[in-house]
C-alpha cells in the first residue's frame, strides 16, 4: 500500500470532510449500528475505510457492519470482498441474490437497467439491515453524484430534486446516510488508487454508454474543465435554497403574498448580481 505524504494528506482531508458531513447532518449517533454497503467500487471502499478510521477516534461508540450484495453477475469474483473485509478486520455480511438474471430477463437489451436494479437492491439492503439490527444504512454516493442527480431530475424529470445527505426509509425502519456528501469524485478516485483497493467493475450497467446519467456526468465534467469549481458551486447552491425566488406554491405562499408581506432578499433578485465565490474560485471567470 502506498503511504506517501500525499496519500496521508488526502486521507486526512477526506476524513475531515466526512466528519463534517456527519456532524452537519447528525448522521451517526452514539449506539448506532451502521450497515455500510460495499459494492466493490472505489466509492464504497473509500467510505468503509474512512468510517473505520473516524470510529477509532470518535467521541461516540458505534458499530460498523460491511455488506455486499452478490448479484450473481457473470464472472463476479466472489472471493475478493470477503478477503478484503477479513484483512481489515471488519464485521461483514455477504448476501447472495440473483438480481442479475431478473434484470436481464425483464429489461430489453440496450435499455437502462438502473431503475429495476436499484429497486431490487434497495429491498434486499433494507431486509438485511433489519436482520442485523442496523438502524443506519451508509451509501457511497459523493458530492458529484448528488449534483448529477439534481440535473438529471431537472432536465429529464421536471423536478428540482437531488440525493439528500440523509433520509428515512419509506417504512420508517432505517435512516439512510451519505457520509461522502462533501467529497469530490476526483479525490475519492485518488484515494482509492493510493489505498490499492481491489476494485470490482460492474458489468451490469457500466457498458451502457447511452445512459442519461452518463450524459449529465459528461456535461458537468466539461463545465468543470472549462470553468473550474462549477460542481462545487452547484452543491453549495443546493444548501442555500430560497423558496420565495422559485415557483413552488407548496414551499412558498405566492397566492397569499400581499403588499404587507416581507420576503428575504425581496426584489434584489432584479439587481445585477455580484460575482459569488466558492473557495477562491470565481463562478464567472470570464
Amino acid at each position: 500500500m502506498n503511504t506517501s505524504n500525499t496519500l496521508l494528506k488526502l486521507k486526512k482531508f477526506l476524513e475531515s470532510r466526512v466528519g463534517k458531513a456527519i456532524g452537519d447532518y447528525n448522521m451517526i449517533e452514539d449506539g448506532d449500528t451502521v450497515l455500510v454497503c460495499v459494492s466493490g467500487g472505489k466509492d464504497s471502499y473509500s467510505l468503509l475505510s474512512i468510517l473505520m478510521a473516524l470510529r477509532e477516534r470518535a467521541p461516540i461508540d458505534f458499530r460498523i457492519i460491511a455488506m455486499n450484495l452478490d448479484q450473481k453477475q457473470p464472472g463476479f469474483p466472489a472471493d475478493v470482498l470477503p478477503r478484503h473485509f477479513e484483512s481489515i478486520g471488519i464485521e461483514y455480511r455477504i448476501v447472495e441474490a440473483d438480481t442479475y438474471s431478473v434484470v436481464k430477463e425483464k429489461i430489453p437489451e440496450g435499455k437502462t437497467t438502473c431503475s429495476l436494479c436499484s429497486r431490487l437492491r434497495r429491498g434486499i439492503i433494507y431486509r438485511t439491515a433489519k436482520e442485523l439490527g442496523a438502524n443506519k444504512i451508509a451509501l457511497g454516493h459523493h458530492r458529484d453524484d448528488m449534483v448529477h442527480t439534481l440535473f438529471l431530475n431537472m432536465l429529464f424529470g421536471g423536478k428540482l430534486k437531488a440525493m439528500p445527505p440523509k433520509l428515512v426509509t419509506d417504512d420508517g425502519a432505517h435512516v439512510v446516510i451519505r457520509p461522502l456528501a462533501y467529497c469530490s469524485e476526483t479525490d475519492i478516485a485518488k484515494y482509492a488508487r493510493g489505498m490499492e483497493f481491489p476494485i470490482i467493475p460492474c458489468n451490469l450497467c457500466g457498458s451502457q454508454s447511452n445512459l442519461q446519467r452518463q450524459k449529465i456526468r459528461e456535461m458537468m465534467q466539461e463545465w468543470d474543465r472549462r470553468y473550474p469549481g462549477r460542481t462545487e458551486a452547484v452543491f453549495t447552491a443546493m444548501q442555500n435554497v430560497v423558496p420565495s425566488h422559485l415557483a413552488d406554491n407548496a414551499l412558498f405562499d405566492f397566492k397569499g403574498l400581499t403588499l404587507d408581506s416581507r420576503v428575504e432578499e425581496g426584489d434584489i433578485a432584479f439587481d445585477a448580481p455580484e460575482i459569488p465565490m466558492v473557495g477562491t474560485i470565481p463562478l464567472n471567470p470570464a
